[in-house]
C-alpha cells in the first residue's frame, strides 16, 4: 500500500482482509506502530477488511515539526479514507488512538458506523505530568524512559511472563522518532474533548484495563457515562490492554461490533 498524503505528510497505511467486507480502522497508543494490532488481525480479518496506519511522527509516517494537535491528527485519518475511497468506518483505537477517536465520532460521524474506544483519556487536567515527561525526553531521549513506560503498558506478572514481548514493544517504543513523541505528547497535553463526549451518537464501547496505571478505570467509566449509551468492557489487564490480553480484547471488539446495536 503505498503511503498517503495527508497536508504534505505522508501516513503509512498498510490493509488487510476481503476488498467488499465492512471496514476497521485501528489507531495505536503513543510510542507503536501499526504492528502493535499483529494479534487481532487473524480474528478481524475474518469479518472485516483492516485498515492500519502509523500516526504521524511514528513508524514508517513522516515527522513533520510539531507540535501537533488532536483535530490534525484525526484530519489525517480522513485524508487516508479520502484517498482510499472510503466513505465509513468502524474505529477501533488505543490510547491515543482513543483521542483521535472521540475528535472523529464528534466532527467526522458521518463516517463512523461504530466507535471502540480502549484505555484512553479525554483530559489531562495536571499538564506538568506532560511538561515534565516532554523535558526529561528532551534531555536523555526514549531509552532512558523504555523500562517506566513498560511498566506503565504492562503488568508485572505479565513482565515477567512475556520476556520476549516486552523486549519487541521496547524496540517498537525505541525506533519512535523523538520528535514525532515530543509533538505527540503535546497534543495530549492540550486534549480537552470532555465538551465533545455527549455530542458523540454512534454506538460506542469503552475497553479499559482494570491494572491500568495510565489512564485508570475512573478515566474510562467517565467517558462511558459522558457518551450517550456507550457501554464499558473491562479487561484484566495494564495500558496495552491489546497485547496483554489479546484474545479477550479481539472477543470485545467483535461482540460488540457484530451485535445488534
Amino acid at each position: 500500500m503505498p503511503d498517503i498524503d495527508a497536508d504534505s505528510c505522508l501516513i503509512h497505511v498498510e490493509v488487510d482482509g476481503r476488498e467488499h467486507a465492512p471496514v476497521l480502522m485501528l489507531s495505536n497508543s503513543l510510542g507503536t506502530d501499526l504492528t502493535m494490532w499483529d494479534q487481532q488481525v487473524p480474528a478481524f480479518t475474518r469479518h472485516f477488511r483492516i485498515i492500519r496506519y502509523d500516526r504521524r511522527g511514528h513508524g514508517r509516517s513522516g515527522v513533520p515539526k510539531g507540535p501537533y494537535t488532536m483535530e490534525r491528527l484525526g484530519r489525517d485519518v480522513l485524508a487516508v479514507l479520502d484517498h482510499l475511497g472510503i466513505e465509513r468506518i468502524n474505529w477501533c483505537g488505543l490510547s491515543m488512538g482513543g483521542m483521535v477517536g472521540q475528535w472523529l465520532g464528534a466532527h467526522a460521524a458521518a463516517r463512523i458506523d461504530k466507535l471502540v474506544l480502549s484505555n484512553t483519556a479525554c483530559y489531562y487536567p495536571d499538564k506538568r505530568i506532560w511538561e515534565e515527561r516532554i523535558k526529561f525526553l528532551r534531555t536523555h531521549g526514549l531509552s532512558a524512559s523504555a523500562a517506566a513506560t513498560m511498566e506503565r503498558w504492562f503488568t508485572e506478572g505479565f513482565r515477567r511472563r512475556q520476556p520476549a514481548t516486552i523486549a519487541r514493544m521496547t524496540e517498537m517504543l525505541l525506533k519512535t522518532d523523538l520528535e514525532g513523541y515530543i509533538g505527540c505528547c503535546e497534543a495530549i497535553r492540550d486534549m480537552d474533548h470532555r465538551a465533545l463526549l455527549p455530542g458523540i451518537r454512534v454506538p460506542t464501547l469503552i475497553i479499559a484495563g482494570r491494572l491500568d496505571p495510565a489512564t485508570p478505570l475512573d478515566v474510562n467509566e467517565f467517558i462511558r457515562n459522558q457518551i450517550p449509551g456507550a457501554r464499558l468492557a473491562v479487561l484484566e489487564a495494564s495500558h496495552l490492554s491489546n497485547v496483554e490480553e489479546p484474545d479477550a480484547y479481539a472477543n470485545a471488539v467483535l461482540r460488540f461490533l457484530l451485535g445488534d446495536s
